[in-house]
């Protein structure tokens, strides 16, 4: 499948929807004062409301900052970062939690300096258990120890368990919100399962938010 996912914060670094990113990074990074953000979920409450987009564009401007970065594809049924930075798809996160492979065999270096990504793998017939499982625990524990910040991309809240899961685990979590597509009471209801398992709503992004020349990202902090 050919299919590949412009990533404005790399192509155009200096353009307002970039700054925009990089805003939204800026206000992640003060969005505590207890502890320092070091694991984000990027979800969405339904299909095609751009988490992945906006997950991919946050992972390069947080390697911008001369950060290490770990953008994790956590969407185990309809994975799409091996597509945004043209990789190959054969060995991923399954096969690190399924214990086939260690995680360092699994990572992938991409064209942005200080940005990793480790891809899905093989599509599993049991994804909420895996990432539910110890074993992405004790992955986790293991990537704190590499990378500054580890993104990760699920699939859409109101669809399956599994951003539930991830957002429980990791440090905060970003709601995506499309403009012209995402019904007020599905973000309501995504926002409401999120904090039902005490995940940290770190704020919501609305994209496609039409202006007079460019589709801006705003940031929206609890």
């Amino acid at each position: 499948m050919a299919h590949s996912r412009t990533l404005i914060t790399h192509t155009s670094s200096r353009s307002p929807v970039s700054e925009q990113y990089k805003t939204i990074r800026t206000n992640i990074q003060f969005s505590s004062l207890d502890h320092q953000i070091r694991s984000i979920v990027v979800t969405s409450s339904g299909p095609a409301e751009g988490k992945s987009t906006t997950v991919a564009n946050l992972a390069v401007v947080f390697a911008q900052q001369g950060k290490k970065v770990l953008l994790i594809d956590g969407d185990m049924r309809k994975p799409t970062v091996h597509y945004t930075f043209q990789l190959t798809n054969l060995i991923g996160l399954t096969n690190v939690l399924s214990k086939q492979t260690e995680f360092t065999n699994a990572v992938k270096k991409t064209d942005v300096e200080n940005l990793s990504v480790l891809v899905t793998g093989p599509i599993p017939p049991n994804p909420a258990e895996l990432l539910g499982s110890q074993a992405m625990d004790s992955l986790m524990e293991e990537l704190y120890n590499v990378y500054d910040v580890i993104l990760l991309d699920t699939p859409p809240v109101l669809a399956v368990t599994d951003a539930q899961i991830l957002a429980n685990k990791c440090d905060g979590t970003i709601l995506v919100v499309n403009s012209g597509r995402t019904q007020v009471d599905a973000a309501v209801k995504a926002k409401d399962l999120l904090e039902t398992v005490n995940a940290k709503l770190l704020g919501v992004v609305l994209n496609q938010k039409k202006t007079s020349d460019s589709n801006y990202y705003y940031y929206y902090g609890e």
